[in-house]
Order: structure tokens, then C-alpha cells, then sequence
């Protein structure tokens, strides 16, 4: 069937006049009959690409999809267009499958949803072998790569199941992938010579921003104007315990909220999930376990309380919001303490070998004659004496993917039993690739790292998106955070002497770091570094003999203000990133560690551009009788309570934030600090008539802050 025909399709089953952007190209492909990688941004009608061409080849289109109420969804409006489709999951007893099974063999359907665990099943691989297959669809493709922000061991089986069913044609689709996890993807699925379409990332409609905080209780603060904004969106949790708390007091102000994760049982999560589609709930508080294709349009918000593990997973989950194609909010609440535990759930998902051999000498060991254990995580886990159960699921993972274990449902107990394979492999004898496991710990760190830098970053949002899947030719949105801000707004390039002066501070950084397996690590913290480039002979600099190093004093001439004036805009521009443990360490990016080699380009805010910028004649005076050589460094803690602040009196007033003070009159706030009206008169942007009705306040706060 030509593209021609697939234009009368498109019109009589599903009501279109005109393909999406993309959608074209890709039906096309498919319909010449080859494999495929698909990556479509959130909203751009994937779904379509492989519903129509099951409308036109022969046979019956498989399209295997993760989650229970996105499968029903998807088949309840194809039936409301009378196309022949069903679904098999888990919510079928084994007489429903095998019906629907045999209404396939007998042709009766076109699109049949399956959830990828019915592949764990020998029986109904068995049976689909009967089963005449025109297409392999993967929704959600990502999840089969271990390198992906979302990987499912399920979704490893994929590869084995397509070649039991013939090896018919397969398609992947996903809205994020980066180039190793579609590389990964086509290794997986053994695609012959595939056509891949990457049909752009770019969600213009949506606004993405990053606030800094640092307490709870700012977040919460940040939360409830969004919802007061908004109205309906998505709250993104990192654990259980934080969804249920959020939901809580979302409840306590009178939003119709849900909350969702993964400790609830299937049926819970499906009633709760189908309350938010229904609109019967405005807010979904959720982990990541919740949202994967879900079809509300109207999704104005989503906020991140606390940072993802990787960006592919924050551009998944904020790219739920938006999908009618109207303007959406997505904001972080970005707080460095959060990533400990992302940590934690890296440290769960790599657990070592070590901790494998454990695990199968334990199943070795407690199995019995028919070479089966019948107990649960919790028990394996306090039988190896493992901290984190996590790490205890993901070594059972690793064996199963590995064939040297089964899992199983154990009949009449609601737990899974574990079976050995082959228990002549004892624990020291067991072949696993070891590099490859160190490999995926090195790619999710890492993966956390870009996360971490980006919320950092003092670029445009969607363009380091952007850049981060491999579009360098990215424009800045125009939307977000910092594109909005006169603060982001006077980032250049550096001169041939600038650029030195950044090089030299990059040196002085890295000879104070450790590189560990690829990764910098942080020793010191700002100042130190700064009295190491200045030449200082405090004591701490002599004790630690930094005076022993290559750049000890090599920025004497600079002074001490504005190397820390500097060293905030390297910051900025993602040169350093500070990993707060016990202490603030500084350290080099990837982008810092080119850019000290003279490999990489970079924009920077220039210090003496930003002085120059904050006082009204130009910089040449000062405020509170200091000179503008002493500018107080960037609190990002004093600046957020400013902000907030700012839109509380213009929320009260009922105008936009910036008609009280922009960014930048907020910045000059927060660095040079005024004690008075009258010093405050001197900064740009603050007038007579503003200075009257919202200077005040500002003032006490700044007060109140320096204590």
C-alpha cells in the first residue's frame, strides 16, 4: 500500500485530513516493510504511526505497552472508531487470553496491546506462534536499554520474542532516547538495517525552569503558587513517603489530588490513575512509576520536587504536561541534598558482584531438591546481610537476565519463588560481564551528573536539553527560567585574554580535585581554591600545601573579589558544579575539564559586564560606602527569599513579578545588599515611585537575612 492510500485511512478510520509533523515520513517506512527506530516528542501522535499501518498490513499488528491503563485507554478509542483491537494483561484470567488468542489466529483483530511480562510465559509464546504477525511495535522503547533512565528487565525478552514469533517486522518507539540507547535498542531487537526517525525534541509550548531551595518548607511554598497558577498538573516525587506527604497537605488546601506509587497494589494504581484521566482529581502527586503515556491533555504543570536521576528522565515526565499543544509550567525545585538520594537508587540499581555472588550462593545454598527457594526480597536480603534491597532485586535481575535463574508465581502466596537453571554454576564460577556492569554504574552516575550541571547551567533550558540528545544546533527557547530573566541575558564569549583567565582558574580547580575512573571529585571548597590562586599564605593554604602547587598565586593580580565573582559565573555556565556532601566541594565538569583544555566553547557573564550593569552611574560609586569591587557573593538562599517576596507583593497588587523588580534589580539586592532607601535609590531599576511602595520590605528582608 502506497502513501495515497494511507491518506484515505488516515481519513476513513481515524477522522484526519492531514498527517502530523513527521508522521508521514514514518508511515511510509513502515509500509515499505522495514524495520524501524522512531524517537517523537511527547504529543506528536506516535501512536498513530503504527495504528494506521496495522490498518494496512496483512495480519495482526502486536504492540507490546508497559502499562495496564494506557493499554485500555489506547483500546477503547480505537474501538470507538471501530477498528478491531484488544488488549492481554494480567487482568485476564488464562480462558480470556486463550479466547483472544484464537480470535487472532482467526483474524479478527488488527492491534492487540500486550504488557511484556505475557513473554516471561512459554505457553503464550507458544500460542502467538500460531498467530500471523505484520508488525512488532515497542512503545516506550527506552525501557529495553540499560542505559536508559527507565530500563526493564521485561523488556530484555523482547529480542527472544520476536525471533519466536518469525522474526516478523519491528518498529521501536520512544519520545527520549539519546544515541547509545537507540544504538541499544536496534542491538536488542537485532533490526535489519532500520530506518531511524528522530522527529526533533523541542516542546515549544512548554516553559522549563529551575528554582534553587533550600528548605522543605520553600518547596511547598513554590508548589502551592503553582497550583493556585495552573490549576492541573503532575507533582514528580523521588520516594513513597514524600508522594504521600505532598498529597497530604495538597488535600489540606483543598486540591482534589491523587497520590501514586509503586507500593500500592495494581488495582489501587489503576483506580487512582484512571481518577486524574477522568479529571475527577486536578493534581496526580506521583514517583516516576506514574505517567507513562497518560492521555490527559489538559496537563498544564509539572513540578519536580526533587531532582530526577538523569535528564532523559526529567524531559520524559515534564513532557506530560502540554500535550494539547498549549503553553505549560515545568519547574525543579533544585536543592543539591536531594541527589543523595538518587544516589541510593543508583547504588540499588548496580549492586555489584560482590553482593551477586551472595545472593546466588544464597539460592545455591536454601534450595531444595527440585532446586527451588520460596522466599522474598526482605528475607534474601537479611540473609546476605545487604543494607539495600534495592541492589538485592537488581542482583536477582542480573541472574535471571543471565539464565542461571527463573523467576516464578508461586501458587496460592502473593510473592514470585526463584528457580535455578543450572545449579552446577557455582557462585565463583558464574560468567557474567563484569565490565559491563561497572560500565552502567559509570553511564547512571554520569547520567546523574549532566542532571546535576544542568540545574547549575546559566544557559537556556530547553537548548541544554536539547544539546544533551545531540542537537547542537539548538535555539534558545525564549521560555524558560533564564531566558526570561535579565540575568541570563549577558552571556558572551570570552576574549583571548578572558579566555586565559578562565583556563587558569580551571587549572587551579583541577589541581585541587581527584580524578577517580573518569569522574572529578571535589577536595575544597570555594574559598580555599580562590586563596590558592590569590597567593594567600593563611594558615589552612600553608597546612594543606597548596603553596607547593604550579598555580599558587597565578591570579594574585585579580584579587579576591572578583575571582569569587568568577568562579559563580564558571558556575553558572557549567564549567564547575559544587558536590555538597558534608561540605560544598567544587570541582570541573566534563564541559570545564574542554574548556581548560582550550577544546571546548563556552558563554560566559562576564564580572565586570554584571557590576557595571547593577548601579546607576555605571559602577563608579558604591553603596553602603563600599566600592563595587566588594560585591557580597550570590546567596542563592537570600535571592529566593527576595523572589518570593517580589511575587507575594505583586500577587497582592494583581500585576506580573517583574513591574515590582526584575531578576537583575533582585540580583543587585541580593550582592550589594542596601541598608537605605537612598542606597537602594542608586541601584538600576529601583525609581522614586517604586522605591516608595515596594523598597521597604526588601530592605528588612535583606536585614533580616544579614541578622
Amino acid at each position: 500500500m502506497d502513501v495515497l492510500d494511507a491518506r484515505l485511512v488516515l481519513k476513513r478510520s481515524f477522522g484526519f485530513e492531514e498527517f502530523l509533523d513527521g508522521q508521514e515520513g514514518i508511515v511510509s517506512e513502515i509500509l515499505s516493510g522495514r524495520d524501524g527506530m522512531v524517537v517523537m516528542p511527547t504529543g506528536g501522535g506516535k501512536s498513530l504511526c503504527y495504528q494506521l499501518p496495522a490498518m494496512c498490513l496483512e495480519g495482526v499488528t502486536i504492540v507490546v505497552s508497559p502499562l495496564i491503563a494506557l493499554m485500555k485507554d489506547q483500546v477503547d478509542a480505537l474501538e470507538e472508531k471501530e477498528i478491531p483491537a484488544t488488549l492481554i494483561n494480567s487482568t485476564l484470567t488464562h480462558a480470556e487470553q486463550r479466547e483472544r488468542i484464537a480470535r487472532m489466529r482467526a483474524g479478527e483483530y488488527k492491534l492487540v496491546y500486550v504488557a511484556p511480562e505475557r513473554f516471561r510465559a512459554e505457553g503464550f509464546v507458544a500460542a502467538m506462534r500460531e498467530v500471523k504477525v505484520g508488525l512488532f511495535a515497542i512503545d516506550e522503547a527506552h525501557c529495553l536499554s540499560q542505559w536508559g533512565h527507565d530500563f526493564r528487565p521485561d523488556y530484555m525478552r523482547l529480542g527472544q520474542a520476536r525471533a519466536a514469533l518469525g522474526n516478523p517486522q519491528c518498529v521501536a518507539f520512544t519520545a527520549t532516547a539519546t544515541a547509545d540507547v537507540r544504538k541499544d535498542i536496534i542491538g536488542v531487537l537485532e533490526l535489519e538495517e532500520p530506518f531511524q526517525t528522530v522527529t526533533g525534541f523541542a516542546r515549544p509550548n512548554l516553559s522549563f525552569n529551575i528554582t534553587a531551595v533550600e528548605k522543605a518548607a520553600s518547596k511547598f511554598k513554590r508548589v502551592k503558587a503553582i497550583v493556585e497558577e495552573h490549576k492541573t498538573g503532575i507533582v514528580y516525587c523521588a520516594t513513597r513517603k514524600r508522594v504521600e506527604e505532598v498529597a497530604e497537605t495538597l488535600n489540606s488546601w483543598g486540591v482534589k489530588s491523587i497520590a501514586y506509587h509503586g507500593g500500592m497494589t495494581e488495582e489501587q494504581r489503576e483506580a487512582t490513575q484512571n481518577k486524574f484521566i477522568s479529571k475527577k482529581a486536578d493534581v496526580a502527586v506521583a514517583t516516576n512509576a506514574f505517567g507513562m503515556g497518560i492521555d490527559r491533555s489538559d496537563v498544564r504543570f509539572v513540578v519536580h520536587f526533587e531532582i530526577p536521576g538523569s535528564v532523559e528522565a526529567f524531559y520524559q515526565e515534564a513532557g506530560r504536561a502540554g500535550r494539547d499543544g498549549e503553553a505549560a509550567w515545568c519547574e525543579l525545585l533544585f536543592n543539591y541534598a536531594d541527589t543523595r538520594t538518587q544516589e541510593f537508587f543508583i547504588d540499588g540499581a548496580n549492586p555489584g558482584m560482590p553482593l551477586i555472588r551472595d545472593v546466588y550462593q544464597y539460592f545455591l545454598n536454601a534450595a531444595g531438591a527440585n532446586h527451588e527457594v520460596h522466599v522474598g526480597i526482605d528475607e534474601v536480603k537479611d540473609a546476605v546481610g545487604a543494607k539495600n534491597g534495592m541492589a538485592v532485586s537488581s542482583a536477582i535481575s542480573v541472574l535471571a537476565r543471565n539464565g542461571l535463574i527463573e523467576r516464578f508465581d508461586v501458587k496460592g502466596q502473593r510473592m514470585r519463588g526463584t528457580r535455578l537453571r543450572r545449579p552446577e554454576v557455582l557462585a565463583s564460577g558464574m560468567d557474567l560481564d563484569e565490565d559491563a556492569l561497572e560500565e552502567k554504574e559509570l553511564r547512571d552516575r554520569s547520567k546523574l551528573q549532566a542532571m546535576v550541571q544542568m540545574c547549575y547551567g546559566a544557559g537556556c533550558r530547553q537548548q541544554a536539553i536539547l544539546e544533551y540528545f545531540g542537537e547542537m544546533d539548538a535555539e534558545v527557547c525564549g521560555a524558560c527560567d533564564v531566558c526570561c530573566s535579565d540575568y541570563g541575558t549577558e552571556s558572551r564569549d570570552t576574549s583571548e585574554n578572558e579566555d586565559m583567565i578562565v583556563r587558569k582558574v580551571l587549572s587551579g580547580v583541577a589541581r585541587m580535585s581527584w580524578k577517580r575512573r573518569g569522574e572529578w571529585e571535589g577536595r575544597f571548597g570555594r574559598g580555599r581554591i580562590v586563596q590558592m590562586l590569590t597567593g594567600s599564605k593563611s594558615q589552612e593554604v600553608m597546612k594543606a600545601a597548596l603553596n607547593e602547587l604550579t598555580t599558587y598565586g597565578i591570579l594574585k593580580v585579580e584579587g579576591t573579589a572578583f575571582l569569587n565573582e568568577l568562579m559563580h559565573a564558571l558556575h553558572d555556565a557549567g564549567l564547575l558544579v559544587t558536590q555538597r556532601g558534608e561540605f560544598p566541594l567544587v570541582t570541573l565538569t566534563k564541559r570545564g575539564e574542554e574548556a581548560m583544555k582550550g577544546d571546548g566553547r563556552y558563554r560566559i557573564v562576564w564580572p565586570q559586564a554584571r557590576k557595571e550593569s547593577m548601579v546607576k552611574d555605571g559602577g563608579t560609586g558604591g553603596v553602603n560606602g563600599e566600592t563595587l569591587g566588594e560585591l557580597a557573593p550570590f546567596d542563592g538562599t537570600l535571592f529566593t527569599m527576595l523572589k518570593d517576596l517580589r511575587n507575594d507583593l505583586a500577587k497582592q497588587d494583581g500585576v506580573p513579578s517583574y513591574v515590582v523588580f526584575t531578576n537583575k534589580t533582585l540580583e543587585a539586592f541580593a550582592r550589594l545588599r542596601p541598608k537605605s532607601v537612598e542606597a537602594g535609590l542608586r541601584i538600576k531599576g529601583v525609581g522614586p515611585a517604586k522605591a516608595e511602595k515596594y523598597l521597604e520590605p526588601f530592605l528588612a528582608t535583606i536585614g533580616e537575612f544579614e541578622g
